[in-house]
């Protein structure tokens, strides 16, 4: 079967959907993707925004199975979806998690054929992100299940005899990976997942559930607290808790950052600090693009969401519910704006547009720190939501 994952609701996942799919949202170890062809056992193509499309290849037949991309996979629906006929769609009440059709070449015609498919309703258990907060309000959950689809019917790499750990039996250490003296682990509210070639250096202290992702570093003395994962070749470093580092982004010192999301190709300055809970204790609001105001969370915790390749000098403070967009520059001694629009220079003080080949210098700067630069098709992206911020 030709599977196919779909966007739904992208707007609300802004600003992490500015420049990828819903489906390479990382939620808990794995990315939604790679969850659902983990469950799957097969790969997946893509339907997304039109600018977003080439950079994602994909065949698609004259019969697809259309795949919500914002919903966690798991057996059960795995198994609802490959009942699927054509001319069906798997639904949970006005959600439609999956549908089989016949070709569809934009997610407008997708959309279009969706409301004519007869439904059958899921009366199984799952989570989806429907709003950007779901990602790391979610974190939690989805740690569990991505660390019991992991590590099933596998043994752990020994644990080092110098590291202090309870909770002995939720703690899976792939090959490779390093840990040093003095490091304290807490599993015994929740699985620590620790990847390939991973490296948790000296004095660390991490409090389950938690993933390492393959590559990432903690630096020496980190405080890692619960629903916290670090993604592939990230470095962190200070205080964090129930954060989602998507990739290749660094907190490499000191300071907190606390409920939030920090997409790939970010840094974070020295004893930056983000808040995540209101002086008065009330519910925190934060700056939606798709409907242009402010709109509330229901949650009384939300931190800082951070798009792809934005970087924040020393001492930056953030606000809590502060939404930073796609490559932005900030810096000051004074919080800036709760909502900082992508392509961003300055902060507290003031904010000009970022000059859109300085940014794009600066992105493949970093990226050649780890031997890699924007292919053309990610700069004719960018391009893109320049022109279009």
């Amino acid at each position: 079967m030709n599977y196919i994952l779909f966007d739904q609701d992208r707007e609300k996942l802004f600003p992490f959907t500015h420049t990828r799919p819903v489906a390479d949202i990382r939620c808990g170890i794995l990315t939604m993707r790679e969850r659902w062809e983990k469950y799957l056992e097969d790969k997946t193509g893509t339907l997304t925004a039109t600018y977003l499309q080439p950079l994602h290849n994909g065949t698609i037949l004259d019969d697809n199975i259309y795949i919500n991309g914002g919903i966690a996979g798991n057996c059960s629906l795995v198994e609802a979806i490959n009942k699927l006929q054509s001319g069906q769609k798997l639904v949970i009440g006005t959600i439609v998690v999956a549908a089989r059709t016949a070709a569809m070449n934009t997610l407008a015609d997708l959309y279009s054929t969706l409301t004519t498919l007869s439904s059958i309703e899921f009366d199984g258990h799952c989570f989806g992100l429907q709003n950007v907060w779901d990602i790391f309000s979610h974190n939690d959950r989805a740690i569990r299940e991505d660390y019991k689809l992991l590590t099933n019917g596998r043994t752990s790499e020994p644990i080092p005899e110098y590291v202090t750990v309870t909770g002995k039996e939720n703690l899976f250490i792939e090959e490779g990976a390093k840990i040093a003296a003095g490091v304290i682990i807490n599993a015994t509210g929740g699985p620590v997942y620790v990847g390939k070639d991973a490296e948790i250096m000296e004095g660390s202290m991490l409090r389950g559930p938690i993933t390492l992702c393959d590559h990432a570093t903690l630096k020496m003395g980190t405080k890692v607290y619960s629903a916290t994962t670090i993604g592939p070749g990230c470095k962190v470093g200070g205080e964090v808790s129930n954060v989602i580092f998507f990739a290749n982004s660094n907190k490499g010192h000191d300071g907190f950052v606390g409920n939030a999301v920090i997409g790939e190709w970010c840094n974070l300055g020295a004893d930056t600090n983000c808040s995540n809970l209101k002086n008065n204790y009330d519910e925190v609001k934060i700056w939606s693009e798709q409907e242009n105001k402010l709109i509330r969370t229901g949650l009384t915790f939300c931190g800082l969401l951070m798009g792809d390749h934005s970087k924040c000098g020393i001492n930056t403070m953030f606000n809590t519910g502060t939404v930073v967009g796609v490559s932005c520059n900030i810096y000051g001694g004074n919080f800036p704006e709760k909502f900082v629009p992508s392509f961003s220079w300055g902060g507290s003080e003031g904010i000009v547009i970022y000059d859109f080949t300085k940014a794009m210098d600066t992105a493949n700067r970093m990226m050649a720190r780890r031997s890699t630069k924007l292919s053309d098709a990610e700069m004719t992206m960018y391009k893109h939501l320049f022109e279009n911020k």
